[in-house]
This record gives C-alpha cells, structure tokens and sequence, in this order.
C-alpha cells in the first residue's frame, strides 16, 4: 500500500544492480512512494547488471558515475539537479566491494592494494560524495543522505574480512560529515544496517547460507529482506524521520541485541 510519503521529493540511488540488490528495491519502494530519482553505479558495474530495466520501470535515468572519482560525483550532481529540476532531498549510497573477500584472501593474509581499493569503493566514496553535496549545496533544508552497513561494523564475524573495517569507517564518516551537515544545512545522515542479505554482492561472503540460517534463528523477528531495508530507508527519507541524524539503525529483526536464542541453544544441545 502506498502512502505517498515522498510525492515532490527527488534524489540520487547509487548501486542498484539487479532485482536482488537492496538499492533495487528501494528505487522500486521510493517511486511507489511518489519519489523521483537519478539511478547511478558505476560504469563497469553497470555492464553486470540490469539497470536499464529499473530506470524504464520507474521512469528514471541513467547517470554512471564511479563514486571514487570527486570529478565523476561533481559532474553526477549537476546533471542530476539539472534532469530533477532543482536541489536533492535524499540520496542513498548503497556501494560496497571487497577484493580480498572476492579472491578469498584470509584476513591475516590481506592483499593491501586490495585493502586500499575496498576502502575507497565501500567507505571513503561515502566522505567524496558528502563532500560534493556539501560544497556543491546540492541537498534541501531537512534532506536525508542514508549509507547502507553492518553489525560486523561492531562485532566480529571472522569471513566478513576486511569489509568489516569499511563499514566501521563508513558509519564514522557518516556521525562525523553528519554532524556539519546538520548544523550548516539541517541536512540528516545516517546509517542502516541490514540483516545479512542474499544479494549478488553479498553471496561473495564465504559461509553465507549458513549465516543466514544463523541470523535467522538468532533474530526474534527473523532476518529483515531487502524489501524490509528498502522500506526503512523509504522512511528514513520521509518527513516523518526529520530529526533522526547521526544514528547507526538497526534493520535486523533484533539480532543485534541477542545473546543467544533458544533455538540456537537446543541446537547445539542435540549436536
């Protein structure tokens, strides 16, 4: 059921995919919502995947752009605001990739060039686009830019790998930009971090499926899916979440807060 909760807003979707992936779906949830939008990945991402399908199901167009280059961002956000007709009001980075997690480097043996590459695709993308909307004055006066993690930002998940320390360094990029974004442009940032997710990003994590089987015993409310997450951050960019900046949100089904569950404990009991 649509409420309409986004009718004149406009924003930018980095990283939609395909019909799996969580960004996806969100463009799918924000154009129900009455939202208009810029889809963006880039370039070599988008050759993978199926992105022209998604911008003519939710009239949107197409601006590639690699969210690692500040000239590629700056050229993105213009012609965004151009073809949307003005100032942004939300914009989702939903971008993530490890190369050492892809070539099944072990986290005490990491391949640090790789290291490097996964920490500016995953995280410092994030500051590099802040930073364009921030100077470039792109975002409306109580906007919301909202950046996808994980618990493992937090907690330790041994086959999470280096992707572990991108999402910690993202969620601090985002309370740390998100506080001058706020104070100079009441501009709201935060971060969402989502149950583990079969996407196709996310099926390169070794041990997966067993993960979510995990997850899924663990949460009380079970694993949130990507539609869960594309309808939280719908929310997030709504008027209804106004205030709400700085914040780490939990899209688990409470596993975050869970010790143990009893089903996990009769398992290992009959093992």
């Amino acid at each position: 059921m649509s409420h309409n909760i986004l009718v004149g807003k406009r924003g930018i979707i980095f990283g939609a995919l395909d019909d799996q992936s969580i960004a996806w779906k969100t463009a799918e949830s924000v154009k129900k919502e009455g939202g208009k939008f810029v889809l963006t990945n880039a370039p070599v991402a988008m050759r993978m995947g199926a992105i022209n399908e998604l911008a003519k199901k939710t009239g949107s167009i197409i601006i590639p752009a690699d969210a690692t280059e500040v000239e590629d961002l700056e050229k993105l956000i213009d012609k965004s605001m151009d073809q949307l007709g003005g100032k942004l009001d939300f914009v989702l980075h939903s971008i993530g990739m490890s190369v050492n997690v892809r070539k099944g480097r072990h986290y005490t043996d990491l391949n640090y060039d790789w290291m490097k590459k996964g920490w500016d695709v995953s995280s410092v993308s994030f500051h590099k686009l802040m930073q364009v909307l921030y100077k470039k004055d792109a975002m409306n006066a109580w906007g919301s830019i909202v950046a996808l993690s994980y618990v493992a930002a937090q907690r330790t998940f041994p086959n999470y790998n280096d992707m572990a320390d991108n999402k910690a360094y993202l969620e601090s990029i985002a309370r740390s930009f998100g506080y001058f974004f706020g104070k100079d442009k009441h501009v709201r940032v935060n971060t969402i971090s989502q149950s583990p997710t079969p996407t196709t990003a996310g099926k390169g994590v070794k041990g997966l499926d067993a993960f979510l089987n995990y997850a899924e015993q663990t949460a009380p409310l079970g694993n949130a899916t990507a539609e869960d997450c594309a309808n939280y951050t719908v929310m997030m960019f709504s008027d209804y979440t106004k205030r709400v900046t700085l914040q780490n949100l939990y899209n688990d089904g409470g596993f975050s807060n869970v010790g143990v569950s009893q089903e996990i404990i009769e398992a290992l009991d009959n093992s």
